[in-house]
């Protein structure tokens, strides 16, 4: 009996040095940033500008900005967990080809910008960056909320928080808890996690035209979790869960249904709001 006790105490203890690890080490393996400040390069002839960004505990952070044309719209693009702004600036490009302004904040801890990444501060960036668009005179139904994985947690926040024209949400989660129980279903995950980005607990109190994207085969994020969120949002509400692609909507078309779909509700949005002032 010493002998089994002995095994069991061992076991325990190792148990308990990985919960422990796990605690105290989530945020690094929630966030994966690229600390080097990346460059505009060939973004600068496209019209995109870096702008500095004062968020609410007083940090100053890089963000990229393109002007819209006139009175067009802007997509605010809440990128993943890993990397910086520059791993993006594709993006950047079809959002500007397809006559857009974009708005690319980054947070804390990424990209040259100091601070450590949190869910709260993540959170304080991305108003910070709408508080920009505001003194830019861009009123919310020329905005579109575009969030990118851990950026979904972000965008569906703020588009609780603010008015927006349209949310487009790729490869999402319903909650950081649920993919980390998902991840690690060994110890009680879910439990532990601090940075919880709970999107399902907050979609229905989107005010918004919502796209999801996802594609089946998504390794990262289990598309399971895409469509948990996207049978919990409201109406209007278009979905594009493709068979193939990985994480990545560049690899489905996803990109190109975005932009189908921004077009249509921006314009809806703001012929709403004209019909309302006529009145």
């Amino acid at each position: 009996m010493t002998l089994f006790y002995r095994i069991l105490g061992i076991g325990l203890l190792a148990y308990a040095l990985v919960l422990a690890a796990l605690y105290f080490g989530q945020r690094h393996l929630l966030y994966r940033p690229d600390r080097s400040r990346p460059v505009l390069a060939a973004l600068a002839e496209w019209g995109v500008k870096e702008v500095t960004l004062t968020t609410a505990d007083r940090l100053s952070l890089l963000a990229w900005y393109l002007p819209p044309r006139g009175a067009g719209p802007v997509v605010v693009y809440f990128h993943g967990n890993g990397g910086n702004l520059g791993y993006r600036a594709a993006r950047l490009q079809q959002f500007a080809a397809a006559g857009f302004g974009v708005m690319m904040p980054e947070y804390r801890g990424y990209g040259g910008n100091p601070g450590s990444p949190t869910e709260e501060g993540l959170y304080a960036d991305a108003l910070s960056a709408l508080d920009f668009l505001a003194r830019q005179h861009i009123e919310p139904d020329r905005q579109a909320f575009y969030g990118e994985s851990l950026g979904t947690g972000v965008a569906v926040r703020m588009a609780v928080l603010r008015k927006v024209a349209a949310l487009v949400l790729e490869a999402p989660f319903t909650s950081v808890a649920d993919i980390a129980q998902h991840r690690y279903p060994f110890v009680p995950a879910r439990l532990l996690v601090r940075d919880r980005f709970d999107s399902l607990s907050l979609i229905a109190r989107v005010r918004a035209p919502i796209l999801i994207m996802q594609a089946e085969d998504d390794t990262i994020v289990p598309v399971r979790f895409g469509r948990a969120l996207f049978a919990a949002a409201p109406e209007p509400k278009e979905s594009l869960f493709a068979p193939h692609g990985g994480h990545f909507a560049g690899q489905y078309g996803g990109i190109e249904t975005a932009i189908a779909f921004l077009r249509r509700r921006i314009d809806a949005a703001e012929n709403r709001i004209e019909i309302d002032n006529t009145q």
